[in-house]
């Protein structure tokens, strides 16, 4: 199974992803766009996970590099195949697609509840409600063609599904304490007080129950994304 990974930080990486894809043997890939932007051919990879990043998908003027990677996604959907985007990964699949990306009315960061969408049975089935981690500011319309998975209280689109193997998630299922750690690190000047906002130590008293249950629910959607249910 070979696995290539879209990193844009180094302090968000696959987190709990990395025990689901060893158990089946993955072959992993980087580009890490802090470092180089090399980007391999599509051709022969089995999956493509795009991860987070405090850049907005709209600094390509200042990041350049955004534009091979959102014409490199496009090769990749186009392909078909399967693609997870994460936070940042989510707004890169939908930016490439030709949907916007722009500010969302609050932030969320921190443990908050996303409700799954009425959605068909032939889509990726989230739980009718998960306690999940977030850290984002913008938002996105849906790409052409997708389908939303799920939605939280500030934020319509949480999650989507195009076609049978590209879904994106606002929030990030493979979290665990140790990356959890890693973002308050180098995001605690977001740490305001608001609503959607919640204080490090709020954070890190989050049960490792939660932790274990976001990382089945993540193990389930890469299952389902590569044919491996």
């Amino acid at each position: 199974m070979k696995v290539h990974v879209l990193q844009h930080v180094p302090f968000e990486d696959i987190g709990g992803m990395a025990d689901w894809l060893a158990r089946q043997g993955a072959e992993i890939g980087y580009t890490r766009f802090y470092e180089n932007a090399e980007l391999p051919d599509p051709t022969g990879l089995d999956l493509v996970i795009a991860m987070g990043g405090p850049m907005s998908v709209n600094d390509e003027a200042e990041l350049p590099w955004l534009v091979a990677e959102k014409a490199f996604v496009r090769s990749v959907v186009s392909r078909s195949v399967p693609m997870l985007g994460v936070c940042l990964g989510a707004q890169l699949i939908a930016s490439a697609l030709g949907a916007r990306v722009y500010r969302n009315p609050v932030k969320e960061i921190g443990w908050f509840p996303v409700r799954a969408a009425n959605v068909a049975a032939d889509v990726f089935q989230f739980p009718a409600e998960a306690r999940v981690f977030h850290w984002h500011g913008e938002t996105f319309d849906l790409p052409e063609g997708a389908v939303r998975l799920a939605r939280s209280a500030v934020c319509e689109n949480q999650a989507f599904q195009l076609g049978r193997n590209v879904v994106g998630l606002q929030f990030h299922l493979e979290t665990t304490q140790e990356s959890a750690e890693d973002m308050l690190e180098h995001g605690r000047a977001e740490l305001v007080d608001a609503p959607y906002i919640q204080d490090a130590a709020t954070v890190q008293a989050e049960p490792a129950a939660t932790y274990i249950a976001n990382n089945a629910l993540m193990a389930r959607l890469l299952a389902y994304l590569t044919g491996r249910a």
